[in-house]
């Protein structure tokens, strides 16, 4: 099939110049290019997402106050 796209011409250049490199046509590059982030990207999907840990309490502890930078800075160095 065939298709136009636009491309930045530095870019262009960029990716004849590697194309040229290793020996492939500028469209099996291109098509190359596009596999591996589609790939990529379906990976990422695909991926589970990380588990968040949680946590269960009674809630702050007595004197803290998350409003209250210093103190609580205090309470964490023990002053």
């Amino acid at each position: 099939m065939r298709t136009t796209i636009r491309m930045d011409d530095d870019l262009l250049t960029a990716v004849k110049a590697e194309a040229a490199a290793g020996g492939e046509t500028l469209t099996a590059f291109i098509e190359e290019a596009v596999r591996r982030q589609l790939a990529a990207r379906r990976a990422i999907a695909d991926s589970p997402a990380p588990e968040v840990p949680v946590f269960t309490g009674d809630g702050l502890l007595p004197g803290v106050d998350l409003d209250d930078s210093a103190a609580l800075l205090d309470l964490m160095e023990g002053r």
